[in-house]
C-alpha cells in the first residue's frame, strides 16, 4: 500500500495546482479599477486512475485506485489605485482515493495566498504589462495530504490585451511565474500560462477561451519516483489544454464553465477537471 500512499500524495499536490489553472479564466494581466472589488467563487472537481511515473511512462494505478478532489474557492482582487491591486485566494479540498480494499479521505483548508499586483505599462490602453508578488501561508499543521506546509512566495509577469490583429472580439493573455518554499528541500516552481478567446456576440455577454499551459517543480530532496519515500511530491511536471464558456448576465456578474485536460507529465496523475465559477463585481 505504500505505492498508492505515495501517488496519493503526488495527485494532492498536482489537483490543487490544476484545479487553480482552471479558476484563473476571469483573472490575467487586465487592470481592475481603483475600488472596485471582484469576488469569484468557484467549484472545481478533478479525475484521475492512471498516472506518469519519473520516466514519464503511463500507467493505470495499481488496484484499480481512482483519485478525485472536489476544490471550494474563493478569490478576490481590490483595486487600490491605477497602478496597484490587492488580491486573495483561499480553497478548500475535499479529496477521495478508493482502490481494491483500500480507500483514503481528506479535507481541509489548503494555502491562503495574498498578494500584490502592479500594472507596470500599458500601450494605448490596449496592451497591459504586470508584475505580481504573492506570499503562501498555509492552514494547516502535519497534514501533507493537504499541500508540502511550508510557507512561500511567488512572482509573476503578465501581458495581456486585444488581438486587433486576428479580429476586433479576440484577446489574449501570456503569464509565467516562479514560486520558492522556504522549508527543507522546499521546492522551486515556474508555472506558465497563455490564453487566447474572442466574444461571440456584439454585446460582449459570450466569450470562448483556449489555455495552454504547464507546471515545472524542482527541489534537491527526492529526486526520483521511489514508492518508499511518503512525502509529498517535489518534482514534477505536466502541461495541460483547457477550454472554457463564459457568459455575462450584467457588467457585475458572470459565470464561467472550463474543462481541461493534461497533456503529458512526469511524477503526475494523468487528470481531467471541469469548473464552474462566479465573478462579482458589487461595487
Amino acid at each position: 500500500m505504500k505505492f498508492t500512499t505515495t501517488w496519493l500524495k503526488y495527485l494532492l499536490v498536482t489537483a490543487v495546482l490544476f484545479i487553480a489553472s482552471l479558476n484563473n479564466s476571469y483573472a490575467g494581466g487586465f487592470p481592475v479599477r481603483p475600488g472596485s472589488l471582484l469576488l469569484s467563487p468557484s467549484v472545481s472537481y478533478f479525475f484521475a486512475n492512471k498516472g506518469w511515473d519519473s520516466l514519464r511512462r503511463k500507467n493505470p494505478f495499481s488496484n484499480n485506485g481512482q483519485f478525485t478532489s472536489i476544490s471550494n474557492s474563493l478569490y478576490m482582487e481590490y483595486g487600490i489605485s491605477k497602478r496597484f491591486t490587492f488580491l486573495a485566494s483561499l480553497p478548500y479540498v475535499i479529496n477521495n482515493y478508493v482502490a481494491d480494499n483500500y480507500t483514503s479521505k481528506s479535507q481541509g483548508a489548503t494555502d491562503l495566498e495574498t498578494g500584490i499586483r502592479y500594472y507596470l505599462a500599458n500601450i494605448n490602453y490596449t496592451y497591459y504589462f504586470t508584475i505580481q508578488g504573492t506570499f503562501i501561508t498555509p492552514l494547516y499543521q502535519n497534514n501533507p495530504s493537504l499541500g508540502y506546509g511550508e510557507k512561500g512566495a511567488e512572482l509573476k509577469f503578465s501581458f495581456a490585451g486585444s488581438a486587433h490583429f486576428l479580429g476586433k472580439n479576440c484577446y489574449f493573455t501570456a503569464e509565467n511565474g516562479v514560486r520558492q518554499y522556504f522549508g527543507d528541500g522546499g521546492p522551486i516552481q515556474d508555472r506558465y500560462n497563455a490564453t487566447f478567446g474572442l466574444t461571440l456576440d456584439r454585446r460582449f455577454h459570450q466569450q470562448m477561451s483556449v489555455s495552454i499551459g504547464g507546471f515545472y517543480s524542482t527541489s534537491s530532496l527526492n529526486k526520483g519516483f521511489d514508492p518508499k519515500k511518503l512525502v509529498s511530491n517535489k518534482n514534477f511536471a505536466f502541461n495541460q489544454a483547457s477550454i472554457t464558456y463564459g457568459y455575462s448576465f450584467t457588467r457585475r456578474f458572470s459565470t464561467f464553465i472550463s474543462a481541461g485536460t493534461f497533456i503529458n507529465g512526469r511524477n503526475t496523475g494523468d487528470g481531467s477537471s471541469a469548473s464552474l465559477s462566479f465573478v462579482i463585481r458589487p461595487f
